[in-house]
């Protein structure tokens, strides 16, 4: 199958492509780095150099690669922790999910992609009513995290919105990652997520689960994972060999 894959170099991207090239798929995936063009292309990804506010770039870069399947993985994060590069990425990052993403999908549907698959975040429920399902409100009147909550509420319409296309949207929302390339190794607080599992759960996406929102995180109590694990095969305890 052919696979766009938005966000190829990041934290989760960089676990997805081999996972995706492992099971045969091409892919195309974008970087906003020549450097990292390299290293994608020696992964067996064709590499494609573009940002994502560059929206016609972005639409014949989607078209020339003609794929099936469009992955949105793209954030603005540090790579390092350090609180206060993180405080000011947030902005940054929620532009990556409201302009970002809109120009994404509509790149892919002008492409005639018919499923696109969406990162989003499960630590964003409102407090109360652990472990949380899928249909439980966000917490969109937290001051502290305002800009991220509602950035995210923002891209979660626009992919659910696709139903009204024909589009399918696939959300994953996954857990505070840790692992290789995240900020911490081991996990920190509730939901937690290792990186494998969550580029294992876009992997399952591509051929699996239905347009909606699927909760992806370890079953520690805090979000349910039900409806991944029967209608996607999730497996949180996945890690790459």
């Amino acid at each position: 199958m052919r696979i766009f894959l938005a966000g190829a170099t990041g934290a989760i991207g960089r676990r997805l492509v081999p996972l995706l090239v492992g099971a045969g798929h091409v892919v195309d995936g974008t970087t906003r780095s020549r450097e990292a063009a390299a290293a994608l292309a020696k992964a067996g990804v064709t590499p494609v150099v573009l940002d994502v506010f560059e929206a016609s770039a972005l639409s014949a870069a989607v078209r020339a690669a003609a794929p099936e399947v469009v992955i949105h993985q793209l954030t603005d994060l540090p790579r390092e922790f350090d609180q206060a590069a993180i405080a000011a990425s947030y902005p940054r990052n929620a532009r990556i999910r409201t302009e970002g993403t809109r120009n994404l999908l509509a790149a892919a549907h002008a492409a005639d992609v018919r499923r696109i698959i969406v990162q989003s975040i499960a630590f964003a429920y409102a407090p109360g009513g652990e472990p949380h399902l899928e249909s439980d409100p966000l917490n969109l009147d937290d001051p502290a995290r305002a800009v991220t909550v509602k950035g995210t509420a923002d891209m979660e319409r626009q992919v659910l919105d696709l139903a009204g296309i024909g589009m399918e949207g696939v959300l994953l929302r996954y857990g505070l990652l840790y692992g290789p390339g995240t900020w911490s190794a081991v996990p920190a607080r509730q939901p937690a997520l290792h990186v494998d599992a969550a580029a294992h759960a876009a992997l399952l996406a591509v051929t699996r689960g239905k347009h909606g929102i699927y909760n992806i995180a370890e079953d520690d109590g805090a979000v349910s994972i039900a409806k991944a694990r029967a209608e996607l095969g999730f497996d949180p305890s996945f890690r790459l060999t």
